[in-house]
């Protein structure tokens, strides 16, 4: 079958799908996954099992693309208007339902995970710093189309939208220092300095510098250009941004942390920051959305499915304590109102977005071959079960909180 028709069938498929899923009051991503499982190559033949396998280039555009966005949330006005209180829970909470899931999974995976040769330093401890980092973002939109649909209004819904606009900043830095750490035990019966603690240091601050590069540069090539047109944005937008990505894989630092900071840079430093976040927003979101995680649905593998379902399920309560326990310290800490602290967790719960594509950049590493099918599997289990189930949560704890207007 043509690459092109494939492509066709893939978009056609995953934007039914999500006007489906709108239309049942689902976030879109999750009509996405559902087309890609439709079209996955365990279940029908319909899209070739080899095309799965030579997707990276698209996964690795739409990331850059999302990445950088999520870097654009991170003004420094905006933090400074959101307060200590939002921080505070931000913070406690993704670190939180980091350490739970690592935690959790280390005591868990050596009877429920048996691969060939495996030991601590090679399966064990890998699979568990990396699913821990892959717990800390929230999905945003599933609690968005709540919040929008009731018209909720209130400290928890403010509270709960500058959580999940910032959390998966602090999801990519945790996924960068895991995927160095767990590199480092994967190849190294023991540590040495190297492998331990100079390789991880140059990935994520070679990814930071090559990201502020970047992001100083596209501010240059905008004051000089002066180019007012949205096609214009687009064109050098993606041109920078696949360099930036590009050149961070041909380092070997962390492309996703090194698009985060370009996005940062933009954001914070050039003063037609807002404009070009909001054309990348409305032109080019959906397109991106729909083939991502369409993509992402289509990963899923079946047969791992069948014998890892119970850590999917691991995952979810795990990550689910963290998120709930962080959010009550951080909200304990800041001194925040009783609602906040007793109902903002329920709303974080929802996850997707960043998280697969976090998971699926472990395809493409040689490194952890031996255990990417497994994280993907947990990782797109959980965040179908979580953006079914994430919106009904969502919209309780808002009406607990007396922030739904009944009429």
């Amino acid at each position: 079958m043509q690459s092109i028709l494939i492509v066709g069938i893939i978009i056609f498929t995953g934007f039914i799908f999500g006007e489906i899923a709108d239309k049942i009051k689902l976030p879109k991503v999750t009509g996405y996954l559902f087309a890609g499982i439709v079209l996955n190559p365990d279940l029908f033949n319909i899209i070739p099992t080899d095309f799965i396998d030579h997707t990276s280039l698209i996964t690795n555009i739409s990331l850059s693309v999302i990445t950088f966005s999520v870097g654009g949330t991170l003004t420094y006005a905006r933090i400074k208007k959101l307060g200590k209180g939002i921080l505070f829970i931000t913070l406690f909470e993704a670190e939180f339902a980091f350490l739970a899931v690592f935690i959790g999974f280390l005591v868990i995976t050596p009877f429920f995970i048996h691969l060939p040769d495996a030991t601590w330093l090679t399966i064990f401890i890998p699979i568990s710093i990396l699913l821990g980092s892959l717990a800390s973002p929230t999905d945003p939109s599933a609690t968005l189309a709540v919040v929008h649909e009731y018209k909720a209004k209130g400290d928890v819904t403010s509270t709960i939208m500058g959580v999940a606009a910032f959390d998966d900043a602090l999801g990519i830095i945790n996924y960068s220092v895991a995927i160095a750490i767990a590199g480092a035990c994967t190849f190294n019966d023991s540590f040495s300095l190297t492998s331990s603690i100079l390789t991880p240091l140059f990935t994520i601050g070679g990814a930071i510098i090559l990201g502020t590069t970047f992001g100083f540069g596209f501010n240059a090539i905008t004051l000089f250009f002066k180019k007012e047109t949205e096609g214009s944005f687009i064109v050098y937008t993606f041109s920078l941004l696949l360099l930036c990505f590009g050149i961070a894989n041909l380092l070997g630092v962390n492309e996703l942390l090194a698009t985060m900071t370009m996005g940062v840079i933009v954001a914070n430093f050039n003063s037609t920051g807002n404009k070009i976040f909001e054309i990348i927003e409305r032109n080019t979101e959906e397109l991106i959305f729909v083939l991502f995680f369409t993509l992402s649905g289509m990963h899923l593998n079946f047969s791992v499915l069948s014998t890892s379902y119970i850590l999917v399920m691991f995952f979810i309560v795990f990550r689910a304590i963290g998120k709930v326990s962080g959010t009550m310290i951080g909200a304990s800490i800041s001194k925040s109102s009783s609602t906040v602290k007793k109902y903002t967790a329920s709303g974080l719960i929802p996850q997707g977005g960043i998280v697969i594509g976090l998971a699926l950049m472990l395809k493409q590493n040689p490194t952890f071959d031996s255990i990417s099918d497994v994280i993907i599997t947990i990782i797109i289990g959980a965040t179908v079960i979580h953006e079914l189930v994430g919106p009904a949560l969502a919209k309780v704890a808002l009406k607990k909180a007396g922030e739904i207007n009944n009429n």
